[in-house]
């Protein structure tokens, strides 16, 4: 498939401000609507949106998977960051981070459920109707599964997308790290997806400790997450594909050096040649290192 047309951006902050704005092939950039709201969009941002970079949105805090219905006021201020910086969209994960008034402090999964599908379906539909641009919707990274799942994780996301209406913003890192942590085929899995709805793509860095793959976004991108990218890219080249870096922060060649990666495989020019059973062994390797973890269950 012609992969031209994708296009390159990395995800906005402070600490690597300088280094992205003087990257003259971004296209777009994502911000985290939780460290901007309530302020000024940096003077910096602005900078990018007038040299014509779009400006992304993303959220980590309404918790559209669970129980509780997502804060109108935190809609409205999503909304009106939105507006301020002309997003095309807005992102958020398909998680919940809170239950019974108390927070996790982390993304956690929804029970692949036909119960649970409803009620975040539900909730995606209130948050849309406080949006005036649409919402995309993530894969997360998981440490542990519910033991009560009706359907697989891309069967889940598909019925997501389809009963909500909504793209994906599919992130190739957390895929991979849940291959290795859960014992399956990443590759498989991606040809599972409705990848004519990807908005955009994440890659991000990560660690295996102990057996464990944690997906940190304060590490370089290993190779197996580029080469999954660039799977992804002959399976169906999505419009935009982006770095995350939150933590950590390299040095201005350091992270031209992860853009360059990416750009090249974008443009096809990498020297990655991702086969499934290289993500499959990869996938065994991972489970016969920490096989109680993978068996680890809600």
């Amino acid at each position: 498939m012609n992969n031209r047309h994708t296009k390159l951006g990395i995800g906005w902050r402070p600490e690597i401000a300088v280094a992205i704005e003087r990257r003259k092939d971004l296209d777009f950039v994502e911000v985290l609507f939780e460290n901007l709201v309530g302020r000024e969009i940096p003077q910096a941002l602005l900078n990018l949106r007038e040299r014509g970079i779009t400006i992304i949105p993303h959220a980590v805090s309404l918790s559209l998977g669970g129980a509780e219905r997502p804060n109108a006021i935190k809609l409205k201020q999503f909304n009106r960051m939105a507006k301020a910086v002309d997003a095309p969209f807005v992102s958020e994960h398909i998680a919940f981070v809170r239950a019974g008034g108390k927070e996790s402090g982390h993304l956690l999964p929804v029970p692949r459920t036909k119960g649970a599908l409803k009620v975040l379906v539900e909730n995606i539909s209130i948050a849309k109707e406080q949006l005036t641009v649409p919402l995309v919707l993530e894969n997360i990274a998981m440490l542990c599964n519910w033991n009560n799942s009706e359907m697989d994780e891309a069967e889940f996301i598909t019925e997501v997308l389809e009963q909500s209406g909504c793209l994906m913003l599919l992130d190739v890192a957390n895929l991979y790290a849940n291959s290795l942590n859960h014992k399956f085929n990443a590759v498989e899995f991606l040809k599972k997806l409705p990848l004519d709805k990807v908005a955009y793509v994440h890659t991000a860095g990560g660690v295996l400790t102990k057996g464990i793959y944690h997906d940190t976004h304060a590490h370089p991108v290993v190779d197996d997450v580029h080469s999954l990218l660039a799977e992804l890219m002959k399976l169906n080249a999505p419009p935009r594909v982006m770095l995350e870096r939150d933590d950590n922060f390299p040095g201005e060649e350091a992270l031209n050096n992860e853009l360059d990666s990416i750009a090249a495989i974008i443009q096809g020019g990498n020297n990655h040649e991702y086969l499934q059973t290289r993500v499959g062994s990869a996938a065994g390797t991972a489970y016969k290192r920490a096989p109680e973890f993978s068996r680890c269950t809600f």
